[in-house]
């Protein structure tokens, strides 16, 4: 076996067929044997039908981003078979019900046509046509040279909530696929992927439900919620727990309602969120607003995806960068972060939480559709250890005298006067939307509303002082630099490893940002002065991080590798991409 065996794998067809679950099983049976997973999906926006599709990568070795070629392909339906069948690798296995073959032109390709009568095998096991999927996935278990064992014990933890009987079903079907390729085809085993050492535990985990994790081991109490793709995974996890994990999740009759429920319960106490997308937020925007001027703690998930207006809503983009800084009308502080996988949306949320309080602000977490729906692979050990929790200026009763509290104490030098909550003896005070003085009485004195539009902009004086500057991959005194933010850090790091950090002949480095605003300006310039080739690397058409770069540094972007077609990056992509633009 090669030091490094790599794997990817799809599943195709109409929705409804189980083909997420497929997926999410496969690796499940992979991960349990220590092997490195990735798993996305793609789909139309329709309730039912329509092409979706799964893939999954299995490494021995860790990785950060999916690739394009293919190595095993299971087709349930034809149209399956006529859109995939150019990501096929030579050596690749076909499985496919031979009722679909009419008219299959591989047989010119070093490919391994392998039917297998997904329908035969289900009727005769009692199965109903959606279960199909399960025979695939037997039949893909014995291609990649695996123990059936292992997948009957992914089966049995994904179907324990239905009892034994529909346990025992799935197994036989799912067995009985294995064994039919088993038999019939003994010399095509794809690989054997069982002898890789299991390191430590791994979860599979999308995007969203490690928000959820991270941000009630934050100590969130109150969110609230409408639904919008891609971040209603997120609200299933919070649902689905929320008695056990001691929260309240409310979904809302719309955005509007939602942010002003947070910042409800934000000045009742307690942590509080919303997620949503770009049509979403956009309604949220004034709700923003309030919280700067009521100086609120709020944290916002903003899954980004394909716009304008309603867009393509089930794919990707990071198109929203801009909208997020700016946010919100007049001149008040918030923070804008954009982790770039699994690992780095737990330690951003736990975070984002922490800075809310501490700076009474919105905290806007971009994540996007990449992101949110695709399943991560994530050592157990990423979510070990205590969260400290510190509510920030939290003033005590015991704190307060006879004086009237001032809530909104200008004498501060951060900006950040300390709040009470409601109940709390002699820490009361108005909070309303308009502009106000120290105790929140409303005024439009031209003196008391600069001292107090001064006093809010402190904050942005105070955060800059603790902004975390771009990490940096490859050599620091690399000649030529690459940017970008959140999810496209995977596929270009993958593309600089493949390259050994060389791009034609030059070394290369790579600045991820996952602080956007208040933006690393400092940090930048210094990393980025007397660089003669800076490529920006961006899922959006504008190239939304080299406007900031060039905003607060004065430093140009001399290239730019953009990519708006809804599908995320690949390293096959950005390497070709850097190699093209950079001769």
């Amino acid at each position: 076996m090669d030091a490094r065996l790599t794997v990817t794998w799809k599943i195709g067809g109409e929705a409804g067929y189980g083909i997420i679950s497929s997926g999410t099983m496969l690796a499940r049976t992979c991960a349990r044997l220590g092997y490195h997973i990735f798993v996305t999906n793609e789909y139309p926006s329709l309730i039912r039908g329509g092409h979706n599709i799964v893939t999954v990568k299995v490494s021995s070795a860790k990785f950060h981003a999916l690739d394009e070629d293919l190595h095993i392909l299971v087709a349930l339906n034809k149209e399956t078979l006529d859109l995939h069948k150019d990501e096929l690798l030579p050596g690749a296995v076909v499985v496919f019900d031979p009722k679909d073959s009419d008219g299959l032109e591989l047989t010119s390709r070093d490919i391994a046509l392998c039917p297998v009568p997904l329908f035969e095998i289900t009727k005769s096991h009692s199965g109903e046509p959606v279960m199909r999927n399960t025979v695939a996935l037997g039949a893909t278990v014995a291609f990649l040279g695996l123990s059936f064992d292992v997948l009957s014990g992914v089966i049995k933890d994904q179907f324990e909530h239905k009892g034994e009987e529909v346990i025992a079903h799935n197994q036989e079907i799912a067995r009985a696929g294995y064994d039919y390729v088993v038999m019939t085809y003994p010399s095509v085993a794809f690989a054997k992927l069982s002898s890789v050492s299991k390191t430590e535990d791994k979860l599979i985990i999308n995007g969203s439900e490690v928000f959820g994790v991270a941000a009630v081991r934050a100590g969130l109490k109150f969110a609230a919620i409408y639904p919008m793709t891609p971040i209603n995974a997120l609200i299933s996890f919070l649902a689905d727990h929320a008695k056990s994990l001691g929260i309240v999740y409310k979904q809302p009759e719309d955005e509007i309602a939602g942010i002003n429920m947070a910042l409800g319960a934000s000045l009742a106490g307690v942590r509080s969120m919303v997620a949503t997308s770009g049509g979403g937020f956009a309604l949220m925007t004034e709700g923003i607003s309030l919280a700067g001027m009521l100086e609120l703690p709020v944290v916002v998930d903003l899954g980004m995806r394909v716009g304008p207006a309603t867009g393509m809503p089930t794919w990707t983009e990071q198109g929203e960068l801009q909208f997020a800084i700016h946010s919100g009308h007049g001149e008040f502080a918030k923070i804008v972060l954009a982790p770039g996988n699994a690992e780095q949306i737990y330690s951003t949320v736990i975070e984002a939480f922490h800075l809310a309080d501490a700076f009474q602000v919105p905290v806007i977490v971009l994540t996007d559709k990449y992101m949110n729906e695709s399943q991560w692979c994530v050592p157990k050990s990423a979510f070990a250890g205590d969260v400290v929790i510190d509510r920030g200026k939290m003033v005590r009763a015991e704190d307060l005298g006879k004086e009237v509290f001032k809530r909104y104490d200008l004498s501060v030098s951060d900006g950040v006067s300390p709040r009470s909550v409601p109940g709390m003896k002699g820490g009361q005070y108005f909070a309303n939307s308009y502009e106000h003085d120290e105790f929140g009485y409303v005024t439009e004195e031209s003196a008391v509303r600069e001292k107090m539009a001064q006093k809010r902009l402190l904050k942005l004086g105070s955060i800059q002082k603790i902004v975390r500057p771009p990490e940096v991959y490859g050599d620091p005194k690399a000649e030529i630099a690459l940017t970008c933010f959140g999810s496209t850090v995977g596929a270009v790091l993958d593309a600089l490893e493949e390259a050994k950090y060389v791009i034609n002949g030059k070394s290369a480095k790579l600045l991820h940002f996952t602080w956007m605003s208040p933006f690393p300006s400092d940090a930048v310039t210094h990393l980025l002065t007397g660089i003669k080739t800076i490529v920006d690397i961006e899922q959006n058409g504008t190239s939304q991080l080299a406007s900031l770069i060039r905003e607060y540094t004065g430093i140009q972007c001399t290239h730019k590798v953009q990519r708006f077609s809804g599908r995320p990056f690949t390293p096959k992509f950005v390497l070709e991409a850097l190699k093209k633009n950079l001769q």
